[in-house]
């Protein structure tokens, strides 16, 4: 097929999650963007020349847009590359990557941005976004130069899983943001509060005999940063808010009309503390998996729309640092691959409309960053994915496409494959048949 030619799916369950929309038909793609859509596309109206893909009722909804993903490069190919990370991600029905910055060096030079802009243009099959650091070499006490960042194509600002604890230097980071218009995604944890801590602090950690954390580690740096931009009026993202203070400060800042976002991992809407069960690394995240009653609250707030955005905070671990002991191996899971099943999980229950989903996980970030992704209507680029709801499988950590295979879902049965992915219209992922 030629590069450009026209592109037309039929019998598709259009699900549009910008407008909430869901209807019957067929969708036509010109030049990479979206032509036409609706039910009186069928395949008799093709034109000269188009590939037909009829998606047999299956839905067809933009690609998803994964706010918060390791990829490796540059600096640790061992855990991550590039090309291996994309590939998951098509496989995913992920379109869009946001690349954290704690790479080796970090993204705080224009050179690094455009390295990893050129390596996704030359081994990549979705797009990668870059973000910048926040600070120089992420270490939480110089600015990194915004404008220079920006300019050589960086997405947004945040260093990565490092939380500023000076709140001078945040409020400097806030201020340089907003005189640029820029966006800053902060991870909210008081290091100093998590100290030693592991897993959620509770009954379950005491009778498992691990250090926890307390939920006010995050807390506390969600207030003083909402705070700081009240003061300053910049934009700011939370990366990952994982129980209820969080939620409720971020309500009333919200309420007030702060230009406040944030966002939570599929891991943490379905999954609990009690899935550590005998010390399963591949649980240990950062923030840890907390109480059920929390994780009831963050998938209430998916569904009302507080949270924003979901991400699969991929962060590929090689097998020597999680084959420790639990309090000693290194926190991070695997997810670009998994997430849209797992948050199907939230559909199948009851919990979450599929579009109000789809929305968390597409048009929401492409909002927030200033995409024109997110959204099948007219004019929108043509990233798209054809998936079955209800088509169950069961998770082989040995067929995951990422370099690292330590997914929180090993042998999970979950409910909804991919079966293609396209980005501007052009296929980078097909399933095979089984």
């Amino acid at each position: 097929m030629p590069p450009h030619a026209p592109l037309l799916f039929v019998n598709a369950r259009l699900v549009d999650p910008a407008s909430g929309v869901e209807t019957r038909g067929g969708l036509l793609v010109l030049d990479g963007r979206i032509a036409d859509l609706g039910p009186a596309l069928i395949a008799q109206a093709a034109p000269q020349g188009a590939r037909i893909v009829d998606c047999a009722g299956d839905v067809l909804a933009p690609g998803l847009v994964d706010m918060q993903a390791f990829v490796g490069e540059p600096g640790a190919e061992h855990r991550e590359t590039i090309a291996t990370a994309t590939a998951a991600a098509a496989a995913g029905g992920v379109t869009t990557i946001v690349a954290a910055p704690g790479t080796s060096p970090p993204v705080d030079d224009p050179a690094v941005v455009d390295f990893v802009l050129r390596r996704a243009r030359d081994t990549g099959r979705v797009r990668v976004l870059p973000l910048a650091a926040l600070t120089k070499g992420r270490e939480g006490r110089e600015i990194s130069e915004f404008g220079l960042l920006r300019e050589a194509g960086a997405i947004a600002f945040c260093d990565g899983k490092r939380s500023l604890r000076n709140a001078q230097t945040m409020r400097r980071a806030l201020t340089y943001a907003r005189d640029f218009d820029a966006l800053v995604i902060h991870f909210p944890e008081d290091r100093d509060l998590v100290g030693e801590g592991v897993m959620n602090e509770g009954e379950l950690a005491m009778r498992l005999g691990l250090a926890g954390v307390p939920r006010e580690a995050e807390a506390i740096i969600v207030d003083r940063d909402l705070r700081l931009v009240q003061l300053t009026g910049a934009r700011y993202h939370a990366s990952i808010v994982a129980n209820g203070l969080s939620l409720a400060a971020l309500e009333e800042a919200k309420a007030r009309g702060l230009s406040v976002t944030c966002g939570t991992t599929i891991n943490h809407l379905t999954l609990n503390e009690n899935d550590i069960g005998d010390y399963r690394t591949f649980l240990k995240l950062r923030p840890p998996l907390r109480h059920e009653d929390e994780r009831r609250l963050l998938v209430e707030a998916v569904a009302n729309g507080l949270i924003d955005v979901i991400v699969s905070d991929h962060d590929p671990q090689d097998v020597e640092m999680k084959r420790m002991p639990f309090a000693e191996a290194e926190a991070g899971a695997v997810g670009l691959e998994t997430m849209l099943a797992a948050g199907l999980r939230l559909v199948h229950s009851g919990d979450v409309p599929l579009p109000t989903l789809l929305r968390a996980m597409s048009t929401r970030p492409a909002e927030i960053l200033r995409l024109e992704q997110g959204r099948l209507a007219k004019g929108a680029p043509a990233d798209l994915i054809r998936f079955d709801p209800d088509e169950p499988f069961v998770v082989d950590p040995a067929e995951l496409h990422s370099r690292c295979k330590n997914t929180p879902f090993d042998t999970a049965r979950l409910q909804g494959r991919v079966k293609s992915t396209f980005v501007a219209g052009q296929s980078v992922f097909e399933r095979r048949s089984d």
